[in-house]
């Protein structure tokens, strides 16, 4: 391929030299380490460091050039291409040459405040029962063919996509789940890739330390449904539960599946799956999912009405995919659980600890709500308040956690930058406003075990914030963390046996 073709509908400011424009282009990247002899080299602007500083390196590599919505750098002799938005850029060119694994594959979009990993989770375990070879993208790793990665951001640059893409293909499969967050869809890290299923699960304040105002942050993630710089997605899956959902800009091609717990009928074009006779226990739900006159029943490990959401929005991806309900079915209860979505500790204490990834006031209540579905003696609450985030949700959280739980445990949840106690003091705001008994305990461990030593026969202790992630980022380093493990040190320090197989 060459640069030409490579940067075909891409928006360069100025023309290009012609002896450039017919090079043979073998590669493309934005790290600057990773460039080999014949790469284009795209320096993009990040949150930590820029790219034209690395155009040097690039060069001395063996790049072909460097690309960049910045201005050349001062005293940089190599060719230079000015483009109108980089990662718009990046991911028009990673299309272009990543063309036939592009055009081959089927790819599931998930976005939303809550439920993403859940619903990703399930739909990969959908579209697997169908004996497809598949892949993963999201919050808590990559998954290619079975096998599993780290996860560098919930939404990884649009290269990273393609190369996914072909791994993938190269494994004989096809067929992507991802979780699409708002910041990849106003950063343009998506933009033009093409998704076969867009799904939507709800939007709550969220990440308004980026986008300002819920307008915004609604505003990127309706770009899923637009087909920002590709055809818009064939079907779009919906929430008929959720305000910001009805409000979702679909494309008159696109197919429409609106699914629901609550909602009479469809609120717009496109049929109604709705999920009646919900029972939810210790051993997960039941319920009937009903489509178009069609009864089916569906039983899942997982619990919590939150939950119900999650598999009618992944059993409508798989729906969108064409596949018969017996696939479906196998595939909802073949996902046993989701790494740090309410996810049990346990030492054979006589109460049930769970670890989940809670981190706004509407998970938070949805976090507490699945506990209390299974009729506890009290639910004990632990959660902290990310640093250098939006401290609106501050208080938001506390009464959250309040206003629905028993006992409260407010402590630290990756400070950062703050001052934990300035953090702390901005949350006891919604504390105040309830009776709810509660501690304030800023060292995390400390807090976990005085929550783990509250609880009694019966009760549940809700650990939220950070589930199943393994640091806590402070002012000056990130140390090792992960709730799981310290909550079952600290039970097994209480006397109780090893975790159970």
């Amino acid at each position: 391929m060459t640069l030409g073709e490579m940067l075909s509908g891409v928006a360069v400011r100025g023309p290009l030299p012609d002896a450039l424009v017919s090079r043979a282009v073998t590669g493309l990247d934005h790290d600057s380490r990773q460039v080999a002899p014949g790469f284009v080299f795209f320096a993009l602007a990040g949150h930590r460091a820029d790219g034209s500083h690395f155009a040097e390196q690039a060069m001395s590599q063996g790049a072909l050039a460097a690309i960049s919505e910045m201005p050349r750098p001062a005293g940089f002799a190599g060719p230079w291409i000015e483009v109108e938005h980089g990662r718009r850029a990046l991911s028009l060119a990673a299309r272009n040459f990543y063309r036939r694994v592009v055009e081959a594959a089927s790819i599931a979009g998930i976005t939303g405040t809550n439920g993403k990993t859940t619903t990703s989770y399930i739909a990969d375990s959908i579209l697997r029962a169908a004996g497809w070879i598949t892949a993963l993208v999201g919050t808590i790793e990559y998954h290619v063919a079975g096998q599993a990665r780290p996860a560098v951001n919930t939404t990884p640059e649009s290269l990273d996509v393609y190369r996914i893409l072909e791994e993938l293909a190269a494994c004989g499969g096809a067929h992507a789940t991802m979780e699409v967050s708002s910041h990849a869809l106003a950063l343009g890290r998506v933009h033009g890739v093409p998704f076969h299923t867009a799904v939507f699960t709800n939007l709550t304040r969220d990440h308004l330390d980026f986008h300002g105002t819920m307008e915004h942050y609604f505003a990127a993630k309706n770009l899923l449904f637009r087909g920002d710089g590709a055809s818009p997605p064939r079907r779009a899956a919906l929430n008929a539960d959720d305000d910001y959902a009805r409000r979702v800009e679909t494309a008159p091609e696109t197919e429409v599946l609106w699914y629901s717990i609550d909602a009479p009928q469809a609120p717009g074009r496109g049929p109604l799956l709705r999920a009646v006779n919900v029972r939810s226990d210790f051993d997960g739900l039941h319920f009937d999912a009903v489509l178009e006159g069609k009864r089916v029943p569906l039983a899942s490990p997982l619990i919590g009405r939150i939950n119900v959401y999650n598999i009618l929005a992944a059993c409508a991806a798989g729906l969108s995919f064409g596949l018969d309900w017996d696939t479906i079915v196998r595939g909802v209860s073949a996902c046993r659980a989701v790494p740090g979505r309410f996810e049990r500790v346990e030492a054979g204490q006589p109460f049930l600890v769970a670890v989940d990834y809670a981190h706004t006031d509407d998970a938070l209540r949805n976090a507490i709500e699945v506990a209390r579905s299974l009729h506890p003696r009290r639910v004990i609450t632990l959660f902290g308040c990310g640093g250098d985030r939006d401290r609106a949700k501050r208080p938001l959280m506390a009464a959250a956690a309040a206003s629905a739980s028993d006992f409260v445990v407010l402590t630290s949840d990756n400070p950062r930058s703050e001052d934990p106690i300035a953090i702390l003091t901005d949350a006891m705001v919604g504390l105040g406003r309830y009776d709810t008994p509660h501690v304030v305990e800023p060292d995390r461990a400390r807090a976990i075990r005085r929550a783990l030593g509250e609880a009694r026969e019966g009760d549940i202790v809700l650990i939220a914030g950070k589930g199943h992630e393994t640091y806590q980022v402070l002012r000056d380093r990130t140390i090792h963390f992960d709730d799981r493990e310290v909550a079952l040190e600290v039970l097994r320090s209480f006397g109780y046996g090893r975790e159970k197989s």
